[in-house]
């Protein structure tokens, strides 16, 4: 969903770009002082003024300003596979001198460059681009190819999906579609081969069928090296007008009115790791797909994938792409770079990976099964048998010692917890309540208390609510107080008396490696704030099994361990509060480990008051703890965090979290949006 970006929001985003532009380019930075001195561009400015949009109530200043972004972020035609050196009554000199130099690499580039079309298909003529990176090899998006394929059942395989009267859709690339041109040079695609799996890099590979009767461009050369800030780069797609745009005059002015064709855009890499590219070329939904060249090689440095209006765009690196095309087409990876290996989630073989796999066997200690996988590495498991040994805790409820020595206190009366308020709505000064399942299926999933129509198990500074069909929670839900947080030792673990025990998850698929470690929803130390009192019972609350979901022993570490830390950083100082929403994400194909379906990826919501801003902000965040082998068999492999838009959350769980939603800043993304986080500081909180 794209929010309506108001007037005073464009100028800023206006005026923040082109202050990054100048900042990042001394000469371009003088070329546009230049412009905004010219008699001719004030005037035109002024015939701006009045169109509506973000433009009505501008000064001839503000409007002055659409035409300086035109200049430092133009948006070229293509003619004959040659960017056309027309800026539209604003000549760069910077950028025609830039352009030029790179003129006779850039062509061949261009000509490998295609609009993707349908044929069939009930709702799209074209959906995107791609760009040849084989001699018969496409890469576009993901989220481009699953309009047209999908997998078939649970094999590697991608179809065509059935399109108008019944026939399947046929998709091509046409590698003209240039303004002014009527004639083309198209291809039929032969087959999809792969689509990456989300939360994967949003990629997609196709074989392209060869022609008898045209020859197929040459392909563009993946660039061995990464793309370092400020490096001038290009976008080549086919941007396509967009209604989700807040400012079509605006859209208007930097496009000028030419979509659907093959263009050019200059601009610069803002950003640069191992998972994910962000530039400023000026690009619209259309160019989904599209390639990024390195000015000066024209090599491909990124496949574009998402854009934010006047904020940045996002890419998958050229190294990603050549390690994923690589299964595909039997050659070693060029890139060896430790920087540049990334989540294995294709499912596809991997030749450049010498590394054996090997099935072992894990005995269940009770029954005697046992559950084979494979795993990456050789691998030889004992699990002991001994028996289970009764001990008294601190409080004198009987404990259990399971096989890895952990303490479990296994009795407790359900008055016991009557003094429990759980988690408080209105603890941020507004109201922010428990998220809401909606799906009929899943409501009737949640866990009731026994003997009461309550769901919600209510502990000291948080809340659960557990699905009966998994034995683990949907949510836990959290109130943190900063200022009067303190650090104990952890207690023993502990069943909930308010359920069944055989609705809670005690041991089965817990333990040493390769078994799973008890991951907390609410982290141990966060409901451990307040009197000394509420601190104690708060920390042992939150050893309560209801809690935890099964983890990797090494995922809850990292950045997703320092989220709720670094949001306190930036709370209202005089408080220092926040709430936190933790949990897994249920698919009905989890697979099933130890006798338990294991979820794959977990999110977070997190609210509170912004000390800079004075007014409630809200985040949404996911981690994924999942990879492929061939034939789909399932191991537990690298994991890393992203923010992503709680309107994504929403759909994945079935949660609702009312108005936190539309607080996101996710949530004005114009095409498919995710945020890997390498540092806490890229976090957006507004």
């Amino acid at each position: 969903m794209l929010n309506v970006i108001t007037p005073s929001e464009t100028k800023e985003r206006l005026l923040k770009a082109i202050g990054a532009i100048e900042k990042n380019d001394p000469r371009l930075r003088e070329e546009l002082r230049r412009i905004r001195r010219s008699d001719k561009f004030l005037d035109e400015a002024r015939s701006l003024e009045g169109f509506g949009g973000a433009l009505e109530n501008m000064d001839g200043g503000m409007a002055l300003e659409t035409i300086v972004l035109r200049v430092g972020r133009p948006v070229l035609e293509i003619h004959d596979s040659t960017a056309v050196l027309e800026f539209r009554d604003v000549e760069s000199a910077v950028w025609r001198d830039k352009l030029t130099k790179a003129q006779n690499l850039l062509t061949p580039a261009i000509t490998a460059v295609g609009r993707i079309e349908l044929e069939n298909d009930p709702r799209f003529d074209w959906v995107g681009t791609g760009w040849l990176i084989d001699r018969d090899l496409i890469v576009t998006n993901r989220h481009v190819a699953e309009v047209f394929s999908e997998k078939r059942g649970n094999g590697s395989n991608f179809v065509f999906k059935t399109g108008k009267g019944g026939m399947p859709v046929r998709g091509f690339i046409d590698f003209l579609e240039e303004a002014g041109r009527t004639d083309a040079l198209t291809f039929q695609f032969a087959e999809v081969l792969h689509i990456e799996p989300s939360p994967g890099p949003d990629m997609a590979l196709i074989r392209v069928r060869p022609s008898r009767i045209d020859r197929m461009p040459d392909h563009i050369k993946l660039s061995a090296v990464t793309p370092q800030r400020q490096q001038d780069v290009a976008v080549v797609g086919y941007p396509a007008r967009d209604s989700r745009i807040p400012d079509q005059q605006l859209m208007l002015n930097i496009f000028g009115d030419v979509y659907d064709k093959k263009r050019l855009a200059p601009g610069q890499i803002i950003a640069s790791s191992a998972n994910e590219l962000q530039h400023d070329c000026s690009t619209l939904g259309g160019n989904s797909g599209s390639v990024i060249l390195d000015l000066k090689t024209c090599e491909a440095v990124g496949l574009h994938f998402a854009g934010r209006f006047l904020e940045a765009n996002y890419a998958v690196p050229a190294a990603i792409i050549d390690q994923r095309a690589n299964k595909w087409r039997g050659k070693p990876t060029t890139v060896k770079r430790k920087e540049d290996i990334d989540d294995d989630t294709t499912g596809g073989p991997n030749p450049g990976n010498s590394t054996d796999y090997t099935s072992i066997q894990i005995p269940a200690p009770a029954t005697g099964a046992s559950t084979s996988f494979t795993i990456p590495i050789q691998v030889t498991v004992t699990v002991g048998g001994a028996a289970a040994q009764a001990q008294v805790g601190h409080n004198g409820h009987p404990m259990a010692v399971g096989e890895e020595g952990e303490a479990f206190i296994t009795e407790a009366n359900p008055d016991d917890y009557n003094d429990r308020t759980g988690y408080d709505p209105h603890f941020l000064d507004t109201e922010v309540p428990l998220p809401i399942l909606l799906p009929h299926s899943k409501r009737k999933d949640i866990l009731k208390l026994t003997g009461s129509d309550e769901s919600e198990l209510k502990y000291t500074h948080f809340s659960v609510m557990m699905s009966k069909s998994r034995r683990q929670c949907f949510f836990s839900a959290c109130n943190i107080d900063g200022l009067t947080s303190v650090s104990m030792k952890r207690g023993a673990w502990r069943l909930d008396p308010r359920i069944a025990v055989n609705a809670q998850i005690m041991k089965e698929c817990y333990g040493n490696p390769p078994k799973f470690s008890r991951g907390h929803m609410t982290r141990r130390e966060d409901p451990i704030w307040g009197t000394k009192a509420a601190a104690r019972q708060g920390n042992d609350d939150s050893m309560h099994v209801t809690n935890t979901v099964p983890q990797m022993q090494s995922m809850n570490g990292g950045i997703w361990l320092e989220l709720e830390n670094y949001a306190l950083q930036n709370a209202r100082k005089d408080d220092m509060r926040i709430s936190v929403f933790t949990g897994p994400i249920f698919k009905t194909n989890d697979p099933i480990r130890f006798g338990v379906k294991i979820p794959l990826a977990f999110w977070k919501v997190i609210a509170f008051i912004h000390d800079e801003t004075g007014e409630l902000c809200a985040t949404g965040y996911s981690i994924s703890q999942k990879s492929f082998l061939p034939e789909e068999e399932f191991i537990f492999g690298e994991h890393s965090t992203a923010q992503k838009p709680i309107s994504w959350i929403e759909a994945q769980t079935g949660l609702s979290f009312g108005d936190l939603a539309e607080l996101d800043p996710l949530n004005t993304s114009e095409e498919s949006f995710e945020m890997p986080l390498e540092s806490l500081q890229q976090i957006r909180f507004f």
